[in-house]
């Protein structure tokens, strides 16, 4: 499903790994994680004046067209006041603006609002998570967000694409073929019925998917406690190797979509927020499209079945 080509360099070897299917590429240099530019985490004491605490929430945060916000357990969620997508949801999470680890309620009880909150939308939606600063988040507050939009997104049309010439090529279904080969591979993790696997082919570093076994929105419901399991035991292991914020998405197809698309979700790890403002994307991220990486994903699907439990 991907292929590994390798360069001697003078510090060591260099991988460019590229999807068959997808042509999504990067690069995995290991040598680089001796940059140590990771640092322990520096949070700043943002809780003044945050419109997510709950003095403030209901009064400043704006209403679905009910005229209500989608409360389930301590989550809160509304419409996004600064939208970029078509349809645009925020759930906040927690009561609490600083949180080291979440519940399983609380993850249970976020991914249950997000799906409410989008299934009203007919688009491609997906369920997002910047967690801490240094990952995009622009409120220390822990929050979700759901965007729904009438075309797929880059990452959901590559695949979508995949599927049709996979299909076309060897007549079997992508994700099944996927699935086959990272149960097998030192990649793989945990579980069966939602198949947690460090991904052959990085987007960003360390990142661990989550293959479901659906394609829309309104089939996850009866997958959401699992799924939220897996979400929980992926950031317990992102914590045990010194990080704490991450990036999340959960990509689906449309509603009654004819395409042979699978449902899942990726997590990457990020560099700490810190007092120096050190980032882990550069221009290979943002302008190549093609990351660098320093985690070879086989070595993190070997200390997660040997040293991390």
């Amino acid at each position: 499903m991907f292929a590994v080509s390798e360069v001697a360099t003078e510090k060591g070897i260099l991988q460019h790994r590229e999807e068959h299917f997808t042509g999504l590429r990067c690069r995995i240099s290991p040598e680089r994680l001796k940059r140590h530019i990771d640092q322990v985490l520096s949070l700043p004491d943002s809780r003044e004046g945050c419109p997510f605490c709950r003095d403030r929430i209901f009064s400043v945060t704006p209403t679905f067209a009910d005229k209500n916000h989608i409360i389930r357990g301590e989550s809160v969620t509304f419409p996004n006041m600064f939208p970029f997508g078509d349809w645009h949801t925020v759930t906040v999470i927690t009561k609490e603006h600083s949180v080291d680890a979440f519940t399983h309620q609380q993850v249970v009880d976020a991914l249950a609002a997000q799906v409410e909150s989008l299934q009203s939308f007919d688009g491609y939606p997906s369920i997002n998570w910047n967690f801490l600063p240094s990952a995009g988040a622009s409120l220390v507050h822990p929050h979700m967000q759901g965007i729904s939009d009438r075309r797929p997104p880059l990452m959901i049309e590559r695949y979508r694409f995949a599927c049709e010439q996979y299909r076309g090529k060897t007549g079997k279904n992508y994700w099944d073929a996927v699935r086959e080969e990272e149960r097998s591979s030192d990649r793989y993790l945990f579980c069966d019925e939602i198949l947690w696997s460090a991904h052959a082919v990085p987007v960003g570093e360390r990142e661990v998917r989550g293959y479901l076994p659906v394609t829309s929105l309104d089939e996850v419901e009866s997958y959401v406690d699992s799924l939220a399991l897996g979400i929980l035991e992926v950031l317990t292991l992102y914590k045990k190797l010194g990080t704490h914020a991450f990036n999340m998405s959960i990509f689906f197809d449309k509603k009654n979509a004819s395409c042979e698309f699978r449902a899942f979700c990726s997590i990457i790890s990020r560099i700490n927020p810190n007092i120096s403002s050190t980032s882990d994307s550069a221009f290979m991220e943002r302008l190549h499209l093609e990351p660098v990486i320093l985690t070879l994903p086989e070595e993190l699907g070997r200390y997660y079945r040997n040293g991390c439990r």
